[in-house]
């Protein structure tokens, strides 16, 4: 039974803290729409989505109308877009992207998910076909995101991908240079890529999911950050297993607000509820900030010595909230740390007290990886590639999800500042050191073998 004190301040919440379902992303397998041709292939796409995300948008509002909780975003996460290219070139797959794009418009989504491929264990030709394709795809269409799976604690790390991989992330950003690159944050390269993760450039619909189902995804740094506030604001000396304890409590009641939505969004829809993901993702607004409850566990400076340990204290107490409050919590479903699109962090980048290395570590301990992080447009692809091979080995060993979502701004060098406007934000070109430092081992390619930790059966 719901204690008055856990009611009340859910009200808070939603009244003065402003709590909202961040994301509810219908999954859609489309592998059953393929065709001799690729324009009858995207035509079964589009007319798949507009007979399953139809209402999506008007289920998602009026749910949100009854219960007072704004859903900000509604989205959609196909099955993996490469099943669909075996056997297609270049033009087959911005065929298919310009299909995705144009069917997310038409039910008024804002970003599809899907334009997908896993090749931790090796590239089929489909595969490879989408990965080429990258820049052109994502510099000609406005809603898709990409993702590539390069590597898995099961089966190692696959170089030579992360090697094209790198390379096409250079030229999605110079495809998209009159954007300042933006071209490029609408792809993710994973290691250990969730098969049901709501959020946006990552989500997809992974090969053991529904055919049709709803994943949501609660964010509420704001409502932690208060939290933590209040707290310590009462007890000046509260200790940190005390503010663990306060962030748990949080999570808690946040997702339980989450799985509410997400069960009747599906209900109505008549598909099948998958996961709520409480990942606390940030947007650039003040008080809506991770790097915020940081600051206000006591990390004066961000990037300063301690930095890693407060990320593993918050990535903690969420996954234990939301554990406690639902039996469906999946995704990634904790603290994410992408940079242009969290003010305290995109200053303490501006300011030189958080840096890539830093960041670096910080992903060990955290639900992501190096996301939305600004680099040079000159910097090397090797060094690019280096940089993914890094989180990569970090997810592989450690058995977590890792991934890298950098942006080389053409033209701009370290120290400049760019702006994305509205969610994505903005922030600071950030430094790479050593960026010619890794080539020869970088262009050895192959496989890194996977850990003794991936034998577990």
């Amino acid at each position: 039974m719901l204690r008055t004190s856990d009611i009340l301040s859910t009200v808070r919440m939603l009244q003065e803290e402003h709590l909202d379902v961040r994301t509810v992303t219908l999954g859609v397998n489309v592998a059953e729409c393929a065709r001799g041709e690729m324009a009858e292939t995207c035509r079964a796409v589009e007319g798949k989505i507009g007979a399953r995300a139809g209402n999506l948008v008007r289920v998602c509002d009026e749910v949100a109308g009854r219960y007072g909780l704004p859903v900000v975003n509604k989205r959609l996460a196909l099955s993996a877009a490469s099943q669909l290219l075996e056997g297609r070139g270049a033009r087959d797959a911005l065929l298919l992207a310009r299909a995705m794009d144009a069917s997310a418009a038409a039910v008024r989504v804002d970003l599809i998910g899907g334009f997908t491929a896993l090749v931790h264990k090796g590239m089929t030709p489909g595969e490879q076909t989408l990965i080429n394709a990258l820049p052109v795809v994502l510099g000609r269409t406005e809603r898709v995101c990409a993702s590539i799976n390069v590597a898995d604690t099961r089966s190692g790390i696959n170089a030579d991908a992360v090697r094209l991989v790198a390379q096409k992330i250079l030229q999605t950003a110079e495809a998209t240079a009159d954007k300042n690159g933006f071209g490029a944050a609408k792809l993710v390269v994973f290691a250990n890529i969730p098969e049901d993760n709501p959020f946006m450039a990552g989500a997809f619909l992974g090969p053991g999911a529904p055919e049709c189902v709803i994943n949501v995804g609660v964010s509420g740094p704001g409502v932690v950050k208060r939290a933590v506030e209040r707290l310590t604001k009462a007890r000046p000396d509260a200790s940190l297993d005390e503010i663990a304890e306060e962030i748990k409590h949080t999570a808690y009641r946040v997702t339980r607000t989450g799985e509410l939505i997400g069960r009747e969004v599906a209900a109505r829809l008549g598909v099948a509820f998958g996961v709520v993901d409480l990942s606390l993702a940030p947007t650039p607004l003040i008080g809506d900030s991770v790097g915020e409850i940081y600051q206000a566990m006591g990390i004066e400076e961000l990037g300063a010595p301690g930095t890693t340990a407060a990320v593993a204290l918050l990535n903690d107490a969420v996954k234990k909230g939301g554990a406690f409050a639902s039996s469906s919590v999946g995704g990634l479903s904790g603290a994410f740390i992408p940079v242009t699109e969290d003010h305290a962090l995109a200053e303490a980048v501006a300011a030189g007290t958080l840096s890539i290395e830093k960041l670096e570590a910080m992903t060990a301990v955290c639900s992501i990886g190096i996301d939305m992080v600004l680099v040079p447009g000159g910097t090397p692809a090797t060094a690019v590639a280096g940089i993914i091979l890094d989180e990569a080995a970090i997810g592989v060993m450690n058995g977590k999800t890792t991934g890298v979502r950098l942006i080389p701004v053409p033209g701009k060098d370290v120290g400049d500042r760019v702006d994305f406007g509205g969610l994505f934000g903005g922030g600071t070109v950030a430094r790479v050191n050593c960026p010619r430092g890794s080539a020869a081992f970088v262009n050895r390619g192959g496989h890194i073998p996977a850990p003794l930790r991936g034998l577990t059966n």
